[in-house]
């Protein structure tokens, strides 16, 4: 079964196995996700991203975080939809919380975060925001 929206359904899988308090989740791997994972890790959001499984079928697996029983990632929402594209320049790129959040953004350098497109005055399609 094809997935219409790939980013929308890791999003909701990292909620559920939150909400749940599940100390990890797995979902079918791809370039993409493997790339926002390790932004995710990289900001401190979730402990761990491994790539498990054969070539035909792997698996990302995140290993998420809590702090004193509550999720580190308290929002975490999709902004540009496959219906409706959000770009931004990179002077308009949005502060997620006066920046205690990130955005994650996909520009032609790559997937980032919003503070790292600033710095390198780039814009791109807003992928989602998470506080």
């Amino acid at each position: 079964m094809s997935l219409s929206d790939p980013i929308g359904d890791m999003i909701a899988r990292i909620k559920n196995a939150q909400s749940r308090n599940h100390k990890k989740v797995e979902l079918p791997s791809s370039n993409f996700k493997n790339k926002i994972a390790n932004i995710l890790k990289n900001e401190g959001f979730i402990k761990d991203v491994k790539v498990e499984g054969d070539e035909k079928k792997p698996i990302l697996s995140l290993e998420l975080k809590y702090h004193s029983g509550n999720p580190v990632i308290s929002n975490f929402e999709r902004v540009s939809k496959p219906g409706r594209r959000i770009f931004s320049s990179a002077d308009s790129l949005p502060k997620i919380n006066n920046g205690l959040g990130i955005a994650i953004v996909s520009t032609p350098k790559g997937v980032m975060t919003d503070m790292d497109a600033r710095k390198q005055k780039i814009g791109g399609e807003i992928i989602c925001k998470v506080f």
